[in-house]
């Protein structure tokens, strides 16, 4: 029997004045949105992923505030996520330049524009960690505990 495997995510709700930056993206020929997000590398913590993937996907640097939820989510019977969705509050809109090519284009839209856009919504995930951010969902980082990351570091160095 094999051993449940799902690829570990993260992900960054942005919020300034009711809009949510949200990147465009091409997958398997159709223009989708997504939160910037991306997988977790290896000896990364979970915030350094999020900042990471909101700096390659928009080019900007932030540093999330806390988390919005933890999210499993099956693609297919072989493909499955555990998506660790973060948020940050920003005073105003910024204007980002993606560093990722595959990154086409970054949208601020409202929730009404989000229901309303012609383009596609990368999964089911992106719709609802907004819905969870509007409903208050909002978790501190104390949660998170990446100590322990550098023991696999550390006995390789003895």
């Amino acid at each position: 029997m094999n051993r449940y495997r799902p690829n570990v995510t993260v992900a960054c709700v942005i919020e300034a004045e009711g809009q949510f930056l949200f990147v465009e993206e091409t997958i398997d020929g159709q223009a989708t949105l997504n939160q910037p997000a991306g997988h977790l590398e290896a000896a990364e913590s979970l915030l350094q992923a999020c900042s990471r993937e909101v700096l390659e996907e928009t080019g900007l640097q932030l540093m999330p505030q806390g988390l919005v939820g933890i999210y499993q989510f099956s693609a297919s019977a072989e493909l499955a996520f555990l998506r660790f969705t973060f948020y940050c509050q920003l005073p105003a809109p910024l204007t980002g330049r993606p560093q990722d090519k595959v990154i086409k284009d970054l949208h601020w839209l409202s929730p009404a524009q989000l229901d309303n856009s012609p383009l596609a919504l990368r999964s089911p995930s992106v719709r609802k960690c907004i819905e969870d951010y509007l409903a208050g969902k909002r978790f501190s980082l104390d949660l998170l505990d990446s100590s322990m990351l550098a023991i696999a570091a550390e006995a390789k160095a003895c």
